[in-house]
């Protein structure tokens, strides 16, 4: 039997290690994702298997159990047997989070007490993993790591399942199936059917503007009056127009050069939002075609894809000059005029910047500096999709190193009677990065402060001809694309109102993790929450009932700045500013007061799902005469109301017994 042995995170994983290095560290053996799932509550406290709304917290953690589906058992006896005898270690998983969950968790299920070295790689060529090898650490130095995820699964169960259980007990009382809560899942759903209802409750304001057509010496163009609030009566447009018929005077011109950087490189989020409104692509797409160009067979041509910030490493300015060379040899990329020096911007407000990678697994999606240089042979094995996104990829990248894109901002304003007019436009002096995206014209930019202008001089005499009235109307905000919702989910400090906590929270990333939105959304569609319509995505009359009851019971049940505070002391356990117990504390305390509310509220008469979110009492088992007795007796004694629908529904007495009674005796009430 081998004395070391590599694990990897999927087969083919395994299969790119075992051409980059051989056997030289052992036997390469491939995990298939998590191996283990947490116990479930009735494994660990027996009692617990009766669904009631108490908090699901072990003494300690929940412990492991060998996963079932796919290969998973073929694979983990394989593993499991070698590491009888195995001296040594290398997790080979991936660079995240999740990765050194899933390779860790193998070691501390069967107590593996041997040397554990920690591989890590962005790409998968057999350079870099070479390199990777070369370079491992102990995985002790990983630790925090560890246990962030561990953090992260552990609140997430004890969350997710006391919650969805509480509430199906507590409200959705006779209704047939599970109310399922989740920590991010809901204020995701949140989300969207806060904005469908702003939608459905928006009432539009009409109002008017006024445009006028302003001659000068050197040509004509658009001026619009701009007062400082809107216009809502007609008879006042009306007195604009009056006025600049037949006026003319002194133009003040202002102009200004001014540059605008790069956008940053991307993330997975950033992907998803650009294809969803470009391809319109759902999130999963993105991410799976992401995957493919990162790891699928013969291609490897871009870096680690879920990534989860816009910057790179300090180290990597060394790899500019091949990347791009690499580039060079596709022909619409070589037309791309890259400066040579390329333009290095370091910092917060560039694309190289080491602190900005404090607390993140892996860096910005870029093009893979082992391969790019095999453009010419991997492109032909590429999908469609997958030139689409590389494109979208390689552009960002050589955007990034380009000079600033720099422009002359004209401002023109008219004082006509009284009432100001004004008029923008901006003309291109050197397009910059912005020659990294040739479909871009400076038409792009939205609104009449995009017009080419004639020359203008300061004073010079201009007269405002064909004043007109364009009616107008306030429109709603827009349903969410899979795109702008990923975006939402990452920006979810925007739903916070107190200011200190909005700052600290733009610090944090969001709810939940790069990996897992898609998978989240996807799940809220396959439970009927969410639907697909064209573009967008917006929640089913099911979803929006949901939320509404949810919203009732507990707001902090479906509010997304309660999620991402939970989020960010998750996040803090990654760079040992939170113990992993301190954080797993952190969500059960609003846990346990969330509980403690919807109780609290059934006990008042509380909102139920009754012939609402999950279905209706039909075929709901009754009450027996005993329990409705009981149920009768012990209202009298309490002074309280039963519950609508105890009479016809077992489900709902049983519900109102087990809070009243249980502390009267272990088999509670007869029936």
């Amino acid at each position: 039997m081998a004395d070391q042995i590599v694990i990897t995170e999927k087969t083919s994983q395994a299969k790119d290690i075992r051409a980059a290095v051989g056997s030289r560290y052992g036997d390469v053996l491939p995990a298939e994702g998590h191996l283990f799932d947490l116990l479930e509550p009735e494994d660990v406290v027996p009692a617990w298997k009766r669904w009631s709304p108490i908090l699901l917290r072990p003494e300690g953690l929940y412990g492991t159990r060998p996963a079932e589906g796919g290969n998973k058992a073929a694979k983990l006896k394989v593993i499991r047997e070698a590491l009888r005898s195995a001296k040594r270690v290398w997790l080979a998983t991936d660079c995240d989070r999740e990765g050194q969950l899933i390779g860790q968790e193998i070691l501390e299920h069967y107590g593996y007490r041997g040397q554990v070295m920690r591989v890590l790689f962005t790409a998968q060529d057999s350079l870099t993993i070479r390199d990777a090898f070369a370079r491992a650490k102990p995985n002790s130095e990983y630790a925090s790591l560890y246990a962030a995820a561990v953090a992260r699964r552990q609140a997430d169960q004890i969350y997710n399942l006391s919650l969805t259980r509480t509430a199906t007990v507590v409200l959705g009382r006779g209704a047939r199936g599970v109310i399922g809560v989740g920590r991010v899942k809901t204020p995701t759903l949140a989300i969207v059917c806060k904005r469908e209802l702003e939608i459905r409750n928006f009432v539009p304001l009409a109002y008017f503007e006024v445009v006028a057509t302003a001659h000068v010496a050197g040509g004509q163009f658009r001026m619009r009056h701009a007062p400082q609030e809107r216009i809502v009566r007609r008879e006042i447009a009306q007195n604009v127009v009056n006025a600049a018929r037949g006026f003319e005077g002194p133009l003040g011109v202002r102009v200004e050069e001014k540059r605008q950087g790069p956008p940053k490189l991307h993330d997975l989020p950033s992907l998803q939002k650009f294809c969803s409104s470009r391809f319109g692509w759902p999130a999963a797409k993105t991410l799976e075609v992401a995957q493919e160009l990162y790891d699928g067979q013969g291609k490897k041509i871009v870096t680690y894809p879920r990534a989860e910030v816009r910057y790179l490493p300090e180290s990597l300015i060394k790899d500019v000059p091949r990347i791009v060379a690499g580039l060079r040899v596709g022909k619409s990329f070589s037309a791309i005029p890259v400066p040579e020096p390329p333009v290095i911007r370091k910092g917060a407000s560039g694309s190289f910047y080491d602190k900005g990678l404090e607390g993140a697994s892996h860096h910005a999606v870029i093009p893979n500096v082992n391969t790019v240089d095999e453009l010419r042979e991997i492109w032909p094995r590429l999908s469609i999709d997958e030139k689409k996104l590389f494109d979208v990829i390689a552009r960002a990248y050589l955007a990034a190193i380009m000079p600033d894109f720099r422009y002359r901002q004209t401002t023109a304003t008219l004082d006509v009677r009284g009432f100001a007019f004004r008029a923008a436009g901006r003309q291109p002096i050197d397009l910059g990065w912005r020659a990294a995206f040739p479909d871009w014209q400076p038409a792009d930019e939205k609104g009449d402060d995009a017009q080419m202008l004639p020359a203008l001089r300061d004073g010079e005499i201009a007269r405002p001809e064909n004043p007109t009235i364009e009616d107008k109307e306030t429109r709603p905000p827009p349903r969410y694309n899979e795109g702008t919702l990923i975006e939402a989910m990452q920006n979810a400090w925007r739903f916070v109102d107190d200011e200190v906590l909005r700052e600290r929270l733009k610090e944090a990333k969001g709810i939940g993790t790069p990996a897992t939105r898609a998978e989240i959304i996807g799940g809220l569609k396959k439970q009927g929450f969410l639907i697909p319509q064209g573009k967008n995505i917006v929640p089913t009359e099911t979803g929006l009932s949901l939320f509404g009851v949810l919203k009732q019971a507990d707001p902090a049940l479906v509010d997304p700045g309660v999620t991402a505070q939970l989020e960010c002391l998750l996040d803090e356990v990654v760079i040992g500013k939170q113990e992993m117990v301190g954080a797993i504390d952190a969500v059960c305390d609003v846990a346990q007061r969330i509980i403690g509310k919807l109780t609290e509220g059934a006990g008042a008469g509380g909102p139920s799902l009754l012939g609402g979110v999950v279905g209706g009492d039909a075929g709901v088992r009754p009450p027996t005469p005993a329990m409705k007795r009981f149920a009768d007796s012990l209202a009298r004694q309490k002074g309280i109301r039963p519950p609508v629908g105890y009479m016809k529904s077992g489900t709902i007495c049983r519900a109102f017994l087990d809070q009243h009674a249980r502390k009267k005796a272990d088999g509670g009430p007869p029936g």
